[in-house]
């Protein structure tokens, strides 16, 4: 079987297991709420960034206030999401140029988007996804692992695994894609310990097979 013929095969499989209904993790209202969720989801999962953001969205309900929040108090909000003093200061100098440059408005390109304070690649291609239909490889741990093991990169790099994928995934595939790797890693194929025997993708997996 071709490479080619693998990631077809793949992806039909994990259509036929998932479903192709495109859906977010991350709970969120506007666009500006799934940034700042995504940008507290850094080494983090988003169980709990959805547990913080549940009360963080009702006592900062506009992106004003998130402008003019007092740093400290914002770092014990989002305490819990580790990382809080960087994500403190880049949220609250997000949403200054958010309001100051975008009238309040998220940007959509990835030009735009990676100028703001926080905000990498990863976090733009959600946006560009989730708010913009603007597919896009959204390279996080579960999807460069297990990419890397279904043989589609070889590369350790987000950047660099982002654009093998680009080369080998159908464009219409992009945004389902992530999807499915996030659910596959957190379900059958976890980091700990791998359940290749009871995996529906197991005799097309080169790493199960060996």
């Amino acid at each position: 079987m071709t490479t080619k013929e693998r990631v077809a095969e793949v992806l039909r499989r994990m259509d036929a297991e998932y479903g192709m209904e495109y859906r977010c993790y991350l709970n969120y209202e506007t666009p500006w709420q799934l940034l700042i969720a995504v940008m507290l989801s850094a080494q983090c999962t988003d169980a709990r960034v959805n547990i913080v953001t549940k009360d963080l969205f009702r006592k900062y309900d506009t992106l004003e206030k998130f402008a003019n929040a007092d740093l400290a108090e914002l770092e014990q909000d989002i305490h819990s999401t580790g990382f809080y003093h960087n994500k403190a200061k880049n949220i609250i100098s997000c949403a200054k140029d958010l309001v100051e440059k975008y009238g309040g408005e998220v940007p959509g390109t990835l030009e735009e988007l990676t100028g703001l304070a926080g905000v990498g690649r990863k976090t733009a291609n959600v946006i560009r996804g989730n708010i913009y239909n603007d597919p896009s490889i959204v390279v996080d741990t579960h999807v460069k692992r297990i990419s890397k093991k279904l043989g589609f990169t070889g590369e350790d790099d987000p950047v660099k695994v982002e654009f093998d994928l680009m080369e080998v995934i159908p464009k219409d595939h992009w945004i389902l894609y992530n999807i499915h790797i996030i659910t596959l890693g957190r379900s059958i194929c976890t980091a700990r310990k791998p359940d290749c025997g009871n995996c529906f993708l197991k005799d097309v997996c080169p790493s199960a097979k060996a």
